[in-house]
Order: structure tokens, then C-alpha cells, then sequence
């Protein structure tokens, strides 16, 4: 499935689409972000090549070469995005979703006006250059490193599930409705714990990307930030609120020019959440564990990938069993490859209509499923099964039997269900 080695690179470009002219470029190198940059002659050959092709009226969109991958992607006539991968083991899917992601931050923080018209290069690299520094370069760079979330490739929202879920779901219920707005939610280490209605009803991608940009950015008390939303108000900018509770656990409320950040004062969190303080604390290790503490899981379970489908959730681990082989990293990698083999081979990204027709009913409740044993010197195992809405995937231990597989995993997702 594809090692990440220590000589793998990652080269994202940014350029203006009508004259080539690039605004920003970011690399990262093992899985790490690096200062290392393409030379202007390669920038400029990639770039060429794909503007030879639209004047053919050819629409180049990916390529490969022994060892790299390279992916481009124009957005609204005005952006092109290059991306540049020598990670063994990258797929096209993720390289295309990761430019989409990257589009979509760039919206975020800038908004889509400043994107689509043009009207000095420069005056916009500078721009960009202040205003993505802080906040959308962090959220960029993690898209090309080896984040713990996986929303950027599967377009799902990272979830945990916490151990009091119904209590912490009222009392953010009622907070929302204190402060007026319909938008919030609670979040630990870049995933949702909970969240009201509105904040559910967002669009892609900003309902992953706004969790993602928390997560990506340094602690603080407090934050007043403005922000667009790529989906649902481009060219108008909202304002996000965060909120500390715990070291890692924040509120954030997506709102307009009311409230107040001082109207959020410590008196207003204490009264709220000072009874729930126990569950927050308990909140804390479901970043990487997304699962509430001794939930069973079978011992052969290394990790798993849960997504509902059409309410764009997801749960991602690889904390069981952490005393065996492979690594956390590589238990990611394993299952974001397996990932985009699913996605592009044998289960469509979105359930088809024959899914969705009274008279095909039965079959769709009938479990569909497909696994992979990777090479010698290896032996894990990936299976990933679809029951309705719900696509699981797992890695499980080279002893787990082969001919069990389906079995381990439809009754995984029996048990999974109802948290999902």
C-alpha cells in the first residue's frame, strides 16, 4: 500500500491562471513541512504544459513519471493549482481532493472576490502572503503532511463519540440559544464532539475545513476571526469565535456582528459547562481515540475508518492494540491508501440509486465487502464492508483468518452503528 520514506516530498504551487505568475508555493518533505522549493524553470514547465493543453482545448489533468505523481486543477478561471508527489503509493483521488481542500481554505480566509478577480498580481501575493500567513498556511501545510484527521479525503467530518453525549449535546443546545447564534460546536483536537442543528447544516467544505482550521492553529484563550464560508457565503465573511474550556477543547460559534467576544465572558462558560466538567475532561484523550474509553473492539482491530455516507461523519482511529507493529503513522497511511482504493474500485463515494429504490430495499441491507492482504514481511489485513449508508473500513493483525474477515467486520459495524 505504499511506505512514506524519508526522501518523499510533497510540492504544492499556487499560480495566477492568466499569467502564470505564482502566489505562493508550500512543500513538506517525510510528512513534514519544508522550506525545500522547486526551481522557477520547473514551476514554469508544469505550468506550460497545462496552458498548451487548454489552448488545444485538452484538459490535462494528472500525470505520472517513475517516481512522482503530479495533479492539476483550475479553479473559476483565475487559480491553478499544481500539486507534485513522490510518496510512494499516492493516488490521483487524493491528490485531486487535497487541491480542492486547499481552494477551499484559500476561500476560507480570503474569500472568493479576492480570487476570481484579479486585478494586480502582486498587490494579491502580497496580500496573500499577510493574511494567509498566520491562519491558512497552517491549515494548507497540514493537508501535505501526516495530519491524524482524514475529512480532506474522505470530505467527511472528523467525530469523536464522548462518553455523556445526550448531556453535552443539551447543555450546547442551550448555549447556543444564550448566545444567540445557531451555529456551534464543541471540538477536541481538530474533531467534532458535539454540535447544534445549524452547525450540522453547513455545507462542504466548510464543515470540514472550520474544525480542521482550529485544530491547525496555535492555543489560545480566545479568538475573533473572520472567515467565509466557501460553500454557503463566499463573498460575505462570518465572524468565528473560540473558546477555550480545556486545554485542546474548545467552542466555536459561527455568527455575525453579535455577539461580542467580551459578552462571552468566563461567569458565562462557568455557568454553563462548569457542571459538565467531569465529561469535558474525559473529552480530552477522544482526539486520537474517537472512542469513548473500553468501548469493545475485537483484540485483532489495529484500526478503522467508520463513515456515514449521507451525513458526511466519519470516525477515524489507530489506537487499539498501540503496543503491536505497525506505527500510529503507518496505520494511517495503510488505511488512507486503502481509502482511495475502496472510494475509486469497488464502493462508490456516494450511495447509487439503486440503493435508493423501494423494490432494491433487501439488497441494499446485504452487506458488500472486499479485503486486501498486503506482501510478505507485512501480513496486515484491511477489509472494508458497506451496510446502507454506513462504509466501514478496518486494519486488523496477520492472524486474524481470512476466511473471517467479512464476519469480524459486518459485525464491527453492527456494533458501531448506533454511534454513527
Amino acid at each position: 500500500m505504499g511506505d512514506e520514506g524519508p526522501g518523499s516530498a510533497v510540492h504544492l504551487l499556487c499560480l495566477a491562471a492568466s499569467s502564470g505568475v505564482p502566489l505562493f508555493c508550500r512543500s513538506s518533505s517525510g510528512g513534514a513541512p519544508s522550506r525545500q522549493q522547486l526551481p522557477f524553470s520547473v514551476i514554469g514547465s508544469l505550468n506550460g504544459v497545462h496552458m498548451f493543453g487548454q489552448n488545444l482545448d485538452v484538459q490535462l489533468n494528472s500525470a505520472r513519471t517513475e517516481d512522482t505523481t503530479v495533479v492539476w486543477k483550475n479553479f473559476h478561471d483565475s487559480i491553478t493549482l499544481i500539486v507534485l508527489s513522490s510518496e510512494e503509493g499516492t493516488s490521483e483521488l487524493r491528490l485531486e481532493r487535497m487541491l480542492h481542500m486547499v481552494f477551499g481554505a484559500m476561500v476560507l480566509i480570503v474569500g472568493l472576490e479576492e480570487l476570481t478577480n484579479i486585478r494586480n498580481v502582486e498587490r494579491l501575493k502580497k496580500e496573500l502572503r499577510v493574511r494567509l500567513w498566520d491562519a491558512s498556511y497552517c491549515l494548507i501545510d497540514s493537508f501535505l503532511g501526516n495530519s491524524e484527521l482524514i475529512g480532506d479525503l474522505t470530505q467527511c467530518v472528523d467525530c469523536v463519540i464522548p462518553p455523556e453525549g445526550s448531556a453535552m449535546q443539551e447543555t450546547l443546545s442551550g448555549f447556543a440559544e444564550a448566545t444567540g447564534t445557531a451555529f456551534v460546536s464543541l471540538l477536541v483536537s481538530g474533531r467534532v464532539v458535539a454540535a447544534t442543528e445549524g452547525w450540522w447544516r453547513l455545507g462542504m467544505p466548510e464543515a470540514v475545513l472550520l474544525p480542521w482550521l482550529v485544530g491547525s492553529l496555535p492555543p489560545q484563550a480566545a479568538r475573533d476571526y473572520p472567515v467565509y464560508l466557501p460553500h454557503g457565503s463566499p463573498t460575505v465573511p462570518h465572524r468565528l469565535l473560540t473558546l477555550t474550556l480545556l486545554r485542546g477543547l474548545e467552542l466555536c460559534l459561527l455568527c455575525g456582528p453579535r455577539p461580542p467576544l467580551g459578552q462571552l465572558d468566563p461567569q458565562l462558560l462557568e455557568r454553563w459547562w462548569q457542571p459538565l466538567l467531569e465529561p469535558l475532561r474525559a473529552c480530552l484523550p477522544l482526539g486520537p481515540r474517537a472512542l469513548p474509553e473500553g468501548f469493545p473492539l475485537h483484540s485483532d482491530i489495529l484500526g478503522l475508518l467508520l463513515l456515514h455516507l449521507e451525513l458526511r461523519r466519519c470516525l477515524f482511529t489507530v489506537e487499539p492494540s498501540k503496543d503491536k507493529e505497525p506505527s500510529p503513522e503507518q496505520r494511517r497511511r495503510l488505511l488512507r491508501n486503502f481509502y482511495t482504493l475502496v472510494a475509486t474500485t469497488h464502493f462508490p463515494p456516494e450511495p447509487g440509486p439503486a440503493e435508493k429504490q423501494e423494490d432494491t430495499v433487501h439488497a441494499a441491507q446485504t452487506p458488500r465487502a472486499c479485503y486486501l492482504v498486503l506482501g510478505p514481511g507485512m501480513g496486515w489485513q484491511l477489509v472494508a464492508v458497506q451496510l446502507g449508508l454506513r462504509l466501514l473500513l478496518l486494519l486488523l493483525s496477520p492472524q486474524t483468518p481470512t476466511h473471517g474477515l467479512r464476519s469480524l467486520a459486518t459485525r464491527t459495524l453492527q456494533t458501531l452503528t448506533p454511534l454513527l
